[in-house]
């Protein structure tokens, strides 16, 4: 079985690009974030012909979230239990749900796509607000993992250690790498969740990451945010695993690359 996450960064704007990804990997299930669709305009029929059910959840402003399956696609939940959401920032109004999270059983595993919030900056309403989504999705996790096998996948936002960020010394006091949003990501991982570490084909380290300016993706000057966090069961089918940068090159790509995992029977 072969598992993927991809950030897309507009699933209209990268469709082209998406679906001869699709046909030239063949990923039996696919993890797609930051789609910036509206469930009810996601390209389902686009990718069903390519032997793909998807589920779609987005309001088509900068979030949204989709899986995609030829394994099975069942048991489809929006958002997870506990989810908070976005208090306005005026301070007017409740809090508002954003579309980060979409789960479902495929080939008898149960697959979440994760898209965390950015978290801005330190001080800033949306870096608490990070925190405290990391802390219901360990919630949230938690009876899952007890249940059967579970991958969480997707852009995490948070570089997991000094190696996953291109020069740590830029980032000192900056959201992604702050101590409290790594204790998140540990907190997962004490749940019986292992971090399934991209190996590089050749080259560098795995980013996953790269802003599109200054030349970055080139200079290999990146991040690696997006994970797949596997339950132990998951994780010891693990054949290999790659960051496929060969999706983050030409014209019009995303800033964030496809990780690739194989799994055992």
């Amino acid at each position: 079985m072969r598992l993927a996450t991809w950030n897309v960064n507009s699933v209209k704007a990268r469709l082209p690009r998406l679906l001869d990804w699709l046909a030239g990997v063949k990923p039996d299930i696919v993890c797609l974030q930051e789609t910036k669709c509206p469930a009810d305009a996601f390209p389902a029929a686009e990718v069903g012909a390519l032997g793909y059910a998807a589920a779609a959840h987005g309001d088509g402003r900068w979030n949204g979230v989709a899986l995609l399956s030829a394994v099975g696609l069942d048991e489809v939940t929006l958002s997870f239990p506990g989810e908070p959401g976005l208090a306005e920032l005026d301070g007017v109004g409740a809090a508002r749900p954003e579309a980060r999270a979409i789960g479902a059983t495929c080939g008898g595993m149960r697959v979440w796509s994760l898209y965390a919030p950015n978290g801005r900056t330190v001080d800033s309403p949306h870096y608490a607000y990070k925190l405290d989504w990391f802390s219901a999705l360990r919630d949230a996790l938690e009876p899952e993992l007890a249940a059967g096998p579970v991958a969480a996948c997707g852009d995490f936002n948070v570089a997991p250690s000094d190696a996953d960020v291109w020069d740590p010394a830029l980032f000192v006091g900056s959201t992604h790498v702050t101590p409290p949003e790594r204790q998140a990501l540990a907190d997962l991982r004490a749940l019986g969740l292992h971090d399934v570490v991209p190996t590089p084909m050749k080259g560098p380290h795995p980013f996953t990451y790269w802003d599109y300016r200054a030349g970055m993706f080139h200079q290999n000057k990146g991040m690696r945010i997006d994970l797949v966090y596997a339950s132990e069961d998951v994780a010891g089918r693990v054949r290999s695993a790659y960051v496929d940068r060969e999706a983050r090159k030409g014209r019009g790509p995303s800033d964030h690359a496809p990780i690739v995992v194989e799994l055992r029977p």
